[in-house]
């Protein structure tokens, strides 16, 4: 009996798969001695509190299920922003619940193939996923994965949203696409929007609107309000940034409860560990640790933007706890390797919009002064 050759790995993966380009996350080295500002975590460890409830947890629990909706911690965010906890959907990281965001509000576009062309006036209002850019860049690699349209609209030369005037008038921002992401204050400029300029665009929208606010603890204002008050508003928050919980990944919705309920659906069953959920609780018992922290991480950050201005630096206003500058004399991609080379990893795009700057995540008070030591001595062998 003849043997049947075996399917070749490729022919079995979905078309729309091998075209992927996949998120590239910001570089986690392990080089000894390196002073890591590049992927916007918070310099300082989590509350001792928190530290302590998480070792506690470590014991017999590990071999259960945990709270497979995070009942508890969904209750304590309830009370937190003055909701109710059918308003809350937690996830893990909040790249989760933007992704089931897609899911749920998105539908994909047809096969090529079919009658139906997007080219030949087809709808699209039911499969865009609609964002400013520059902006978080998970935000086409979802749509991607979900086959579903993209709708990437240039933020104002200066990083500013453009006004729902302006938007109008450009004909390029769809006021009927299905979800419409906005990251907010924005990253990778650090630029803050105001709230009452946020609700503006979210009232002409006619799809789901998510205000991610990951940065927001650094910001003068929040628009959690507009997700309390507007049926079709979505905020994202995340303990990862401000609240030093990146290795736990915990992220969450808050929202109409229609809407959340709608996601829950769809969200994977016991999709948030249990000790995420236990150190996201006690971080929510412990507020005033690291509302002392982001005051401290605001200041570092106002220090290094006068130092690296002194230094021929253009540091843009920033919202959050990294910002954007635009260095001298050399390409912005030759001060990655020139910083790199003295221990200090920054993060540097190849984007149009923002190749000219690096990102620089706020560290702490010595981690700053050590990257602007590094930096005059770049400059000062410039000089030699």
């Amino acid at each position: 009996m003849p043997l049947m050759s075996l399917p070749r790995p490729k022919k079995l993966i979905r078309p729309l798969v091998h075209g992927l380009h996949a998120y590239v996350p910001g570089e986690q080295p392990k080089i000894k001695g390196l002073i890591k500002l590049n992927t916007n975590e918070n310099p300082y460890p989590p509350s001792p509190k928190v530290l302590r409830a998480v070792t506690a947890a470590v014991d017999g629990r590990l071999r259960l299920y945990p709270n497979p909706t995070a009942e508890t911690l969904r209750a304590k965010l309830a009370k937190l922003h003055g909701c109710a906890p059918e308003n809350i959907i937690v996830g893990n990281g909040s790249d989760e619940v933007l992704a089931l965001a897609v899911r749920c509000f998105v539908e994909p576009k047809p096969p090529e193939n079919e009658s139906w062309k997007l080219e030949a006036g087809g709808d699209l209002t039911h499969t865009t996923v609609q964002y400013f850019t520059p902006s978080y860049s998970l935000y086409p690699v979802l749509a991607e994965i979900h086959g579903a349209a993209k709708n990437a609209v240039p933020l104002n030369a200066d990083f500013s949203m453009p006004s729902v005037a302006e938007l109008r008038q450009g004909k390029l921002w769809r006021f009927d696409a299905a979800l419409n992401l906005v990251t907010t204050p924005n990253a990778p400029s650090g630029r803050g929007y105001k709230t009452n300029e946020l609700e503006k665009l979210c009232r002409a929208q006619n799809g789901v609107v998510v205000l991610d606010e990951a940065y927001v603890d650094f910001a003068n204002e929040n628009a959690l309000q507009l997700a309390l008050k507007l049926p079709h508003v979505l905020v994202a928050r995340t303990f990862s940034k401000a609240y030093s919980l990146c290795f736990q990944r915990v992220g969450y919705f808050v929202g109409h409860a229609e809407l959340i309920a709608a996601l829950d659906k769809i969200r994977d069953s016991y999709n948030v560990n249990g000790l995420g959920q236990i150190a996201a609780e006690a971080t929510l018992d412990d507020l005033e640790f690291y509302r002392a922290n982001f005051k401290k991480i605001i200041a570092t950050r106002e220090t290094l933007a006068r130092a690296l201005t002194k230094l021929g630096f253009r540091a843009l206003p920033s919202q959050t706890n990294f910002m954007l500058a635009k260095p001298p004399l050399f390409p912005a991609e030759q001060w990655l390797e020139k910083l790199r080379a003295k221990k200090i990893l920054v993060r540097w795009f190849s984007a149009p919009a923002v190749r000219d700057y690096l990102r620089i995540t706020i560290g702490t008070e010595a981690e700053a002064r050590a990257l602007v030591k590094a930096i005059g001595e770049v400059m000062r062998e410039k000089l030699v």
